[in-house]
């Protein structure tokens, strides 16, 4: 007896038009490590995925698993400004309010709150994203012309 063929899950609806391509949000990478990171990372313990992971939520300021990153959250900052990124759109002084913007969301998570106060939370903070992404894009000063 054959077994029918499951049904592929469809990707969600992108809540913007431009997430797509590079900038969708379910993304799949594959890539080579470089060959000291794997081997630091094996040193220490942690899964390469671990640190990639880390890396992601701390830039992003996310609102989980927040005890005790302030530092390495302040570091990601000063790593990202420092690598040049966003210099065309925004100053320095702009690209910290940014991040400071996107903590403040992370930090208002209903730690304490039952499962109704989190999907409230989450509803919100997608809205709120939404409106705090078209805020910052009108703001910058060259992306205006060359939307993707």
């Amino acid at each position: 007896m054959k077994k029918k063929p499951t049904r592929k899950q469809r990707k969600p609806k992108p809540e913007l038009k431009w997430q797509t391509g590079a900038w969708d949000r379910i993304a799949h990478y594959h890539f080579i490590l470089p060959y000291p990171f794997l081997l630091l990372c094996r040193l220490v313990g942690v899964t390469p995925k671990q640190v990639i992971t880390d890396f992601m939520d701390n830039l992003a300021c996310g609102s989980w698993n927040r005890e005790g990153r302030g530092a390495a959250k302040e570091h990601l900052v000063n790593y990202f400004l420092a690598h040049g990124y966003g210099p065309q759109q925004y100053t320095e002084a702009d690209m910290r309010q940014l991040f400071k913007e996107m903590d403040a969301v992370g930090l208002l998570f209903p730690a304490e709150g039952n499962s109704k106060m989190v999907n409230r939370y989450t509803r919100w903070r997608g809205q709120h994203q939404n409106w705090w992404f078209k805020k910052w894009f009108r703001k910058s000063r060259s992306i205006k012309n060359s939307q993707p």
